[in-house]
This record gives structure tokens, C-alpha cells and sequence, in this order.
């Protein structure tokens, strides 16, 4: 990551504009990877949203008008995801991913259990465990799966029954195999 500092302090700005708009977001990817004990090499900042396609077309207006570089890509019928805006500038690169219409409810349940930040004061608050592996089951691919072989790993004390949970909640499968390669 370029400029930590910088960085937040944006993803902050963008969390407000996001506010602004009625959209609340919870820290996925790499940040909240390393919140949760597994660090590995990012370049941005992704924030889970549910937001529907005329609220980031809004959010995505607001952020240029505050000075932001924004582009929103609209999904397909196909797309996992319900939309994705990338933010840019001397930061570094943000990217707010919607998961309404695909998958909400996981972004739903982070945000109501979320109760860490990324630092203190801080408008950004990081994805429960329980959905971030959801997150990661849902994304799918090799590296997926090894970032939740490693939270698994570096989490030794941390809620099994929870995780399997809130998986079976969102009818996600491959869990199983996962914890008995981590253990």
C-alpha cells in the first residue's frame, strides 16, 4: 500500500460520501485480512456495500464532484457482484463492491455485527470473521481458499461453530475441507 495514511484518510472520505447516501460499508479484502492476523501485499482498499445500481451511479456522481476519480462498472447478468466503483488518486486505488442483488445478506449480517474499526474514531469498520470467510467462499479460486487456510491458521482460538454458521446461513460449501487443511 502506497501511503497508509493517505489511503485511510480517503477510504474515511469515501465512507462518509457513501453515508451521504444511506449506503453503509464494512473493510473487506486485504485490510481486514490483515486486521484478522494474515498481512499479505495490497494495493488498495475495498468496502463491501449493498447498494442497488441508482445509488452508485449517485455515490459515483458525489465522489466527482468532492474530487475523486471514480468509474463505476455495472454488472451483467452474469456478474457475482452487484456493481463496483473504482476510486483513484494519489492515495492509491479504492474500490467500493456492491453485493446487492447477489449476495446481501452477508454484507447485511457484517454490518450489524461489525464492532471493530480500522483505527480509533474511524467511520470504517471491518467485516466480522464469520463473513469475511463467507466472503471469500463466495469468491471462490485458489486464492481465496488460501486466504482462508490462513485465517484459519492464525486464528487458533477463533469460533468454528460461528463460521460454520454463518456459511450454512448463506448456503456456501468447501468449508469443511478448508479447516481440516488449516488444522
Amino acid at each position: 500500500m502506497p501511503d497508509p495514511e493517505a489511503i485511510l484518510r480517503a477510504a474515511e472520505d469515501v465512507a462518509a460520501i457513501l453515508r451521504q447516501h444511506r449506503v453503509e460499508a464494512v473493510v473487506i479484502g486485504a485490510v481486514a485480512l490483515a486486521a484478522y492476523g494474515y498481512i499479505r501485499q495490497t494495493e488498495d482498499v475495498d468496502l463491501g456495500v449493498n447498494a442497488d445500481l441508482p445509488a452508485l451511479r449517485a455515490v459515483t456522481a458525489s465522489l466527482r464532484r468532492a474530487g475523486f476519480a471514480a468509474e463505476l462498472h455495472e454488472p451483467d447478468a452474469d456478474d457475482p457482484l452487484g456493481g463496483v466503483i473504482d476510486v483513484n488518486g494519489s492515495f492509491g486505488v479504492l474500490q467500493v463492491v456492491s453485493f446487492a442483488g447477489r449476495f446481501p445478506a452477508v454484507i447485511d449480517d457484517a454490518l450489524r455485527e461489525a464492532d471493530l474499526t480500522v483505527r480509533a474514531g474511524s467511520l470504517l469498520r471491518l467485516v466480522p470473521l464469520p463473513q469475511l470467510i463467507a466472503l471469500k467462499l463466495y469468491a471462490g479460486g485458489h486464492k481465496s481458499k488460501a486466504d482462508i487456510v490462513e485465517l484459519l491458521t492464525r486464528n487458533p482460538g477463533l469460533d468454528l461453530t460461528a463460521i460454520r454458521a454463518a456459511c450454512k446461513r448463506y448456503r456456501l460449501t468447501g468449508l469443511e475441507s478448508l479447516i481440516t487443511e488449516a488444522l
